[in-house]
């Protein structure tokens, strides 16, 4: 039996770090675009750097290092990125078993454009066609973001079965192309989510079709819990996060940080949580986890390079012991 499966989409992406470029905003800091000179050469701040992310390759890593026997589903392309992927997934102690190599096609690949914190993703998903693997008994599945052609396959349905067959407990992070398809359309997924994460422009987006919708934090948490899962939490930036477990609200803020790069906070968050509440934790306590390892990502390029390993987890929770979540 594993602990986790990944569930979702894998990566090869290319991070440049901008130097001559220019943010602009409209007056309520909405609708920001980033802006270089057209047609001119643009300075870059070090070198290009390649490695392998992607959602569910970040949890699997993630949850490896957190001292989870790890196995993920993902697509790769038959080149050099899919062979990277692998044998970076095996590096990180993850079983590749249900890691599917499609011939004669190319890898995902993203190009990160990063400025003053911020990034921008420049983004090349391959059609794949879904199709669940035969999984072995795990006591937890994360499911995250995943290519569009999502829809045309059966992948939700056979998911779905999995949770009902084996009892799994399910971590749902949806991504664009799922939200987009529209998450309220997968009810008995929804009811046997454990615990669902979203960030707050994208729970506005899912339950009221835009991301600025001026509704109360605690008011989308329910909302979200109202459409099956036992624990909602919901990330807000600068502001930290707020969870709901179907009887309390809780709002945390979050660890003390430098800055570098903001690739993979989220995945890493959700991770932290997941690992958390797999070790016996409740859902105050699981999302300082998510807080500690989000904190440690940002310090570092790309998505994984400061996922936490179970001792340094430990450590950095016993360093911001004062920061705690507190009910509201």
């Amino acid at each position: 039996m594993f602990d986790l499966i990944s569930i979702g989409d894998s990566v090869i992406d290319t991070f440049l770090k901008l130097h001559d470029a220019e943010v602009k905003c409209s007056i309520n800091r909405k609708d920001c675009k980033i802006c270089m000179n057209y047609g001119d050469k643009i300075p870059l701040d070090g070198p290009p750097i390649s490695m392998v992310a992607g959602n569910a390759a970040n949890n699997a890593v993630g949850g490896s290092r957190l001292g989870l026997k790890t196995a993920i589903y993902v697509n790769v392309g038959e080149d050099d990125g899919g062979e990277r992927t692998i044998k970076k997934l095996k590096m990180e102690k993850i079983d590749t078993r249900y890691v599917v190599v499609n011939k004669g096609m190319e890898n995902n690949y993203h190009t990160v454009l990063n400025f003053q914190g911020e990034r921008t993703i420049l983004i090349y998903h391959q059609p794949w066609k879904y199709n669940l693997p035969d999984l072995d008994s795990s006591r937890w599945v994360y499911l995250t973001s995943l290519s569009p052609t999502f829809t045309d396959t059966n992948l939700i349905k056979e998911i779905t079965a999995y949770l009902e067959r084996t009892g799994a407990k399910l971590l749902f992070n949806p991504g664009t192309y799922q939200m987009k398809a529209g998450v309220k359309k997968n009810p008995r997924l929804l009811s046997l989510t454990e615990t669902f994460i979203v960030n707050i422009e994208e729970a506005r987006r899912i339950l009221y079709g835009k991301d600025d919708a001026d509704v109360s934090v605690k008011k989308l948490l329910k909302e979200i819990a109202d459409l099956g899962p036992k624990m909602v939490i919901i990330t807000d930036g600068a502001e930290g996060s707020y969870g709901f477990d179907g009887e309390k609200y809780y709002h945390l803020g979050i660890f003390e940080a430098k800055l570098l790069e903001m690739t993979g906070s989220g995945d890493a968050f959700a991770t932290g949580t997941l690992a958390g509440l797999f070790h016996g934790k409740d859902l105050p306590e699981a999302m300082r986890w998510g807080a500690a390892n989000g904190a440690s990502v940002v310090e570092q390029i790309g998505p994984q390079a400061g996922l936490l390993t179970y001792s340094q987890m430990q450590e950095k929770l016993k360093a911001n012991s004062k920061i705690v979540a507190k009910e509201i």
